[in-house]
């Protein structure tokens, strides 16, 4: 039902910025929650969340991003945004685009890497 389909990611120095989009097809909802989780490296947990935001414009932040990372959405264009500034090496890792509506549940986008190196 949602495709999700995912922008940036690269290989940067730490303290230097990247930036993320993820464009939403198919038939999403503007009434849905998008935003960004990863996984770094040698890490066998769950995705974490990065950061998330909802159709009103409310975010979330995982506590070691706050004040580095930016989320925003259009929803006019059904994408997220997410502005990474002073990178730090712990995070490197697989980001993955996450979309979830209550009427259609959770979609994953395949992930993009990035990377910081020290």
């Amino acid at each position: 039902q949602v495709r999700l389909q995912e922008f940036g990611g690269g290989w940067v120095e730490a303290g230097e910025s990247l930036s993320l989009s993820c464009e939403a097809s198919g038939r999403p909802l503007t009434i849905s929650v998008m935003g960004y989780y990863r996984r770094t490296p040698g890490d066998t947990r769950e995705r974490e969340m990065v950061a998330v935001i909802g159709s009103l414009g409310i975010a979330d932040y995982a506590d070691d991003v706050k004040g580095r990372f930016t989320v925003s959405r259009d929803n006019a264009k059904y994408t997220v945004y997410l502005q990474m500034n002073n990178l730090r090496p712990e995070d490197t890792g697989t980001y993955y685009c996450h979309y979830w509506s209550p009427e259609q549940g959770d979609f994953w986008g395949h992930g993009t890497q990035v990377t910081v190196s020290s």
